[in-house]
């Protein structure tokens, strides 16, 4: 595995003549690597000639009162865990690199990103839109890969792609969850024994909501009170916000519409936030 830390060096090694081997797959992460992220490194290698993994922890989607600093980091346990899966080129900029001072330009997808995690994330999806479009111009991928976890952010960076005729495929993969249930997250590790416990309402909630759709429930108002109910049986769990929306838009619905919704949770317990989601339809593009 190659590892580059420069814009140069990364361009040096995809411009080598050992990389002429067909269609270079994609898959950007912040590192503090999972099994969900290793999932889509697997599936890159699968369906690709080349597999690029990106590790940098992107400042200009965090908010003031965010986390940024207490992010988890451990970059040599990363290298080792891509090194297994035979990742081919690993690129690890620093933030100078990505964001040369001083730096004036950023992408907006307009609509999708005050939306669900936008309404207490001002800006977040400004910085996710901008650093993965700069990470596309640098690597060309003909496939991106991304995890269904972080459904919105998979719906921005589809409609960024369409808006800017971008020469990408984005392929969103299923959510990795724990034996417990818990949707797998670097921020997992910050959570206490009895805050992971209630976390575990999260994912008990979004099953209680696709019994409901099984069953014939199509009703918004009748599903989110049923998953507010679930997740009200722990105090340590605070709710953020539970939307059923239209895929394309993020539109709140009156009802489940198949194949073209997505139900969508964001929870506190303690300080760590949580999200997780059932998707009924497809994010891929």
């Amino acid at each position: 595995m190659k590892i580059c830390r420069s814009i140069q060096s990364l361009h040096g090694e995809l411009s080598a003549p050992a990389c002429g081997r067909g269609r270079i797959g994609f898959v950007p992460t912040m590192g503090f690597l999972h099994q969900g992220h290793l999932s889509l490194v697997r599936c890159c290698r699968e369906e690709n000639d080349l597999t690029v993994v990106s590790i940098f922890v992107n400042p200009a989607q965090f908010g003031p009162a965010e986390d940024l600093q207490r992010y988890p980091c451990d970059p040599e346990k990363d290298i080792v865990l891509l090194e297994k899966e035979n990742t081919d080129i690993l690129f690890m900029p620093d933030n100078s690199e990505m964001y040369p001072q001083p730096y004036r330009t950023y992408v907006n997808v307009e609509g999708l990103d005050t939306m669900l995690c936008g309404q207490t994330r001002p800006g977040h999806f400004r910085g996710v839109a901008t650093v993965v479009l700069k990470l596309f111009n640098l690597v060309c991928p003909a496939w991106a890969y991304f995890g269904q976890k972080d459904a919105q952010q998979a719906i921005v960076i589809r409609q960024m792609v369409r808006d800017l005729h971008l020469p990408v495929q984005i392929r969103v993969m299923a959510i990795v969850r724990d034996s417990d249930g818990l949707a797998l997250s670097s921020r997992n590790v910050y959570l206490s024994p009895a805050e992971r416990q209630a976390a575990l309402l999260l994912p008990k909630s979004l099953q209680k909501a696709a019994a409901l759709i099984g069953s014939g429930v199509a009703e918004s108002q009748v599903i989110r009170e049923s998953m507010q109910k679930e997740l009200d049986r722990d105090p340590l769990l605070a709710t953020e916000y539970i939307s059923i929306v239209r895929l394309q838009d993020l539109q709140e619905i009156p009802a489940i519409e198949a194949g073209n919704t997505l139900i969508a949770a964001a929870v506190r317990a303690g300080r760590i936030r949580l999200i997780d989601n059932l998707l009924l339809g497809d994010l891929s593009c």
